[in-house]
């Protein structure tokens, strides 16, 4: 496959793709391999596209999804893995969602609360990792509730348990691990968001972001995200993103 050389300027400069990843998403980062790279399908994802530009692949590893927006034009990466969330926009430019995974929330089984709705009131705590894009979702939408942040999904469930705060948001495979280790909790039914796992380039590439979205529609069309999915050992945890 021909690509133009303006596309191969935006995405690989130093001729190796480099591919900040957020490790913190199991999901999506769910192992290392035999040579210790990461893998998943966020990996195998840029596997793919490396392989379709002809390019050696360098996986550069990030803590959290903040840290990997907050390295967008500093010449560190040249696609981002994470959440695609009108905050990063700002910085970065994303492909449609090749995946979607659900959030919501974990409350005490003796809570009252059982409708995503009743979280947003006066007095309402909720525990969040944060700069998740999660977490810039309810910044933006709640009203009343406080959320209290932490670093990770592991510092959250800690605040959640030491502070006995009234809810833990998060992505729903998440929670429904947290909740078979934590007795008399409960998952409410329904989300409050769907975050849209995407491919970000450097804002202004438009050249890279049409060819990073057309690149994500066929892998959604040819069924290579729905064979990640399966190949990783995570169907019905993760869905292929809305086209």
């Amino acid at each position: 496959m021909k690509i133009a050389s303006k596309i191969r300027s935006q995405l690989v400069p130093t001729g190796i793709l480099r591919v900040g990843l957020n490790m913190a998403n199991k999901l999506l980062v769910s192992s290392k391999n035999s040579r210790g790279e990461p893998d998943g399908v966020a990996p195998d994802i840029a596997r793919a596209l490396a392989k379709i530009l002809d390019t050696d692949l360098a996986l550069i590893e990030f803590p959290a999804p903040g840290d990997v927006a907050d390295m967008s034009g500093r010449n560190c990466w040249d696609i981002g893995m994470i959440g695609a969330e009108p905050a990063r926009a700002k910085v970065i430019d994303f492909s449609d969602a090749y995946v979607e995974i659900e959030a919501t929330y974990l409350v005490p089984a003796n809570s009252l609360f059982s409708k995503i709705t009743d979280i947003d009131q006066e007095g309402v705590r909720v525990a969040v990792s944060g700069r998740s894009a999660y977490d810039l979702f309810l910044t933006r939408h709640l009203e009343n509730a406080t959320l209290m942040r932490a670093q990770g999904v592991a510092g959250a469930v800690e605040l959640f348990i030491k502070d006995k705060l009234e809810a833990l948001a998060g992505l729903r495979p998440a929670l429904i691990v947290e909740a078979q280790k934590l007795s008399n909790t409960k998952i409410l039914d329904g989300h409050f968001t769907a975050v849209q796992q995407a491919i970000g380039v450097q804002k202004g590439y438009s050249e890279a972001a049409r060819f990073i979205n057309q690149f994500v529609q066929e892998s959604k069309n040819n069924g290579l995200v729905e064979k990640l999915i399966d190949k990783h050992g995570i169907t019905g945890r993760l869905s292929v993103g809305s086209t």
